[in-house]
């Protein structure tokens, strides 16, 4: 689409609506298999298998976070296939062409958080792998700096610097790449459940974990009730969806480039609920194979594949698993921050200059491992953050707007989304007070109920989008018609 009177302060070739549309079902369902199948999403469900106290509650709370999560992407991912533009040029239809900056900086830091955590998980696979060897193994043991141990540090510097090379070429690499790194890791961990399920003697689908070794193992979670429990459950479905909580903002960087809704809905379906649950069937069984065959409980499959008597399956397991990782960081983590940067900075900033602002912000929080702990509490903590940001935009689009936006308007500083100079008030004061009882009371203080946390997301959506409607209806913030044909 050509955008007539486009400001060059919001318009670059990357932000611009999608013109070439050849993503169709597989490619989105890929975007998927990228997305769940990696060391931090296998990390995730085999923590959750844990809360369930049983293979049967397992997969009914999975099977309904996984549904909750299917409807939330076909929201936004129709959102993108209609306007064709990325996640920050949507966001100035309810925050403003320069209010949008602000959503769509949260986005790029939260996926710098993420990108940093999965390469931190790939490098992990390969430094499992080395330290079979004796003299790797002592290097592992008595070289440290940075916090981490010389083998760790220089494996995160490789395995970073391998994902910047995928995106040289743009979003259409991104596509042949994910294309098969998803297929991929399912063979490996089918090949792993296998494997183990072999050695325990056979499958088995009911697990003989003690509870004291489950409630020690998922006592620092924050997640209420014993394992088991419908409150506990509950939670696990939470936890679930709000893991996806990024790409709920941004997945229409991806739908945009679908031909239409009916590829999106067909990738959505089997690369949302199916695949969520036939992944997590296959975490549930291997962690309790591997409890099974080593007597202890092994979250990182890196772990179990260390353990390994063959060496040709450890190497298998660990180069797989490393190339999946680089799946999901280029399409969760790279993707929708490079878009988000060079949205702040259109004319300095491209697609590939704002990836490489988002590696080397990464880089930078390696030292620190925020990442490190309660896979749960690292997810409910992040995934605060953008809860009232959705609960605003899907608000606006679909209650406010009725899915009706006019494209161009979004390039132009004096068109519909100028609002009070740039700035949507209204967004800002619904977005503010979800925040607040989302990230700020429950993460900074005492005041509300330690299970709070688990459902901030929810809140945060909630509260905000609330907030809006009303703030909308009393026309805060609005110095032009609502929506236009």
């Amino acid at each position: 689409m050509s955008i007539s009177g486009a400001s060059s302060s919001l318009y670059n070739e990357d932000l611009a609506p999608a013109k070439v549309r050849n993503w169709g079902a597989f490619s989105i369902f890929n975007v998927w298999t990228s997305d769940v199948h990696s060391l931090w999403g296998y990390y995730l469900a085999a923590s959750l298998f844990l809360f369930c106290g049983g293979f049967v509650n397992f997969l009914i709370a999975i099977g309904i976070g996984s549904l909750i999560i299917f409807a939330l992407m076909n929201l936004i991912g129709n959102a993108g296939v209609k306007t064709g533009v990325p996640f920050p040029v949507l966001a100035r239809a309810s925050f403003g062409i320069w209010g949008a900056n602000i959503p769509a900086l949260v986005r790029a830091i939260v996926a710098c958080f993420w990108y940093g955590a999965q390469t931190a998980a790939a490098s992990g696979a390969i430094v499992a792998l080395l330290i079979r060897s004796e003299w790797f193994a002592n290097f592992h043991q008595n070289v440290h700096f940075l916090g981490h141990s010389g083998l760790e540090v220089i494996c995160f510097l490789v395995v970073w610097a391998l994902q910047l090379l995928i995106i040289q070429r743009g979003m259409e690499t991104v596509r042949r790449f994910q294309d098969w790194a998803g297929p991929a890791v399912w063979v490996m961990m089918l090949l792993l459940a296998i494997y183990l399920c072999w050695q325990a003697g056979g499958p088995r689908f009911t697990s003989d974990i003690p509870m004291d070794v489950l409630l020690e193992k998922t006592k620092d979670a924050g997640v209420p009730g014993v394992p088991g429990s419908i409150a506990s459950l509950a939670a696990v479905a939470a936890i679930w969806v709000t893991y996806f909580s990024a790409l709920y903002l941004n997945f229409c960087d991806f739908s945009r480039y679908a031909p239409d809704k009916a590829a999106v809905r067909k990738g959505n379906l089997w690369g949302l609920p199916v695949n969520l649950i036939l992944f997590s069937l296959v975490a549930g069984v291997t962690t309790i194979a591997a409890y099974d065959v080593y007597g202890e409980v092994l979250l990182h499959p890196d772990q179990i594949s260390a353990k390994f008597d063959s060496l040709f399956l450890a190497l298998l397991a660990a180069v797989t698993f490393a190339v999946a990782t680089l799946g999901i960081n280029v399409v969760a983590n790279f993707v929708s921050p490079a878009f988000d940067f060079s949205n702040v900075f259109p004319k300095q900033i491209d697609f590939k200059k704002g990836g490489y602002i988002a590696a080397l912000i990464a880089l930078v929080l390696y030292p620190f491992a925020p990442w490190e702990g309660s896979a749960a509490s690292f997810v409910g903590v992040l995934g605060a953050t953008m809860g009232p940001i959705f609960g605003v935009m899907m608000v606006d689009y679909y209650l406010i707007r009725k899915g009706e936006i006019h494209v161009e308007d979004l390039y132009r500083e004096n068109g519909e989304f100028r609002f009070q100079s740039g700035w949507h008030v209204a967004a800002f004061i619904a977005a503010g007070i979800g925040a607040l009882f989302s990230s700020i009371l429950p993460n900074l203080t005492n005041w509300l109920p330690e299970w709070w946390g688990v459902y901030g997301w929810f809140f945060g959506v909630g509260i905000a989008g609330a907030i809006y409607y009303v703030l909308r209806a009393a026309k805060v913030g609005v110095n032009r018609p609502v929506a236009r044909a």
